[in-house]
């Protein structure tokens, strides 16, 4: 059986190689990630370039690419067979609420949901120092179950895992998409040559408390659990834009 690992980090970076090391022990592992960090990326593909992949490693493969970029070639060309599962990360600090949106990580598996195979997001929640290793375990352990008990379709699960031991997480939360607060945060600077430049940043102000969402969760200790799916129709809404009355033509 064929594992899929990716990330959005890059294919050096020490959470996809504790992923890959994990996981090792389902199956047979394939790294195929970005060459580079490609952080924030969401699901971007390379449409006016050629991509590259260069063999880095036994049965690892570095793409000039997105993390998109890498499932699309890993599947289509680079792998000896169809994986079983898509596993993308772990990623270097939590892709929870909105995050979701600009995450290169949830979008490797957004990908790999969109070509019919079960995956799965991985993030560690921390911008330090931090162990992989329980949140490579708990992957390991996830996306066993997934394989044995399967997936509903166009879904994807994205996890993410507090920065804390073992020993002080209170378990594993299935759990909503959260809602942060942001400040608005461009810095403005001139360079040598008297033209202005930006920094885009946004200042984190925290989330809004509600029970059940990823952010409450991890803040509270637990591995947040997400289920996601592609489907992006509010259902909901579908009476009142009908109310509108458009006229056209």
């Amino acid at each position: 059986m064929l594992v899929l690992v990716s990330n959005d980090d890059g294919i050096r970076a020490a959470g996809v190689q504790a992923l890959a090391s994990a996981l090792h022990a389902i199956g047979d592992v394939w790294v195929v990630a970005p060459d580079r960090e490609q952080s924030a990326v969401a699901h971007s593909l390379s449409l006016h370039r050629p991509l590259r992949a260069e063999q880095v490693g036994d049965r690892q493969f570095a793409v000039d690419g997105t993390p998109t970029d890498c499932i699309i070639l890993a599947i289509s060309k680079i792998l000896p067979e169809r994986p079983a599962i898509v596993v993308s990360g772990i990623n270097h600090g939590g892709n929870m609420a909105e995050d979701i949106t600009y995450s290169g990580t949830v979008s490797a598996a957004i990908e790999g949901t969109l070509l019919g195979i079960p995956s799965i997001a991985v993030s560690l929640v921390s911008r330090h120092a931090a162990d992989f290793g329980p949140a490579a375990e708990f992957a390991r352990r996830l996306a066993q179950s997934v394989l044995d008990q399967g997936m509903q379709p166009d879904t994807f699960l994205n996890v993410n895992v507090p920065a804390l031991p073992v020993e002080q997480m209170r378990g594993y939360a299935v759990t909503r998409q959260g809602k942060r607060r942001y400040g608005d945060a461009i810095v403005e600077k001139v360079d040598p040559r008297g033209r202005k430049y930006y920094w885009i940043g946004g200042d984190d102000l925290g989330y809004v408390r509600a029970e059940g969402t990823d952010c409450t969760a991890v803040e509270a200790g637990y591995i947040s659990v997400t289920p996601l799916h592609l489907d992006l129709t509010n259902y909901e809404s579908i009476p009142r834009v009908g109310d509108l009355k458009v006229k056209w033509p």
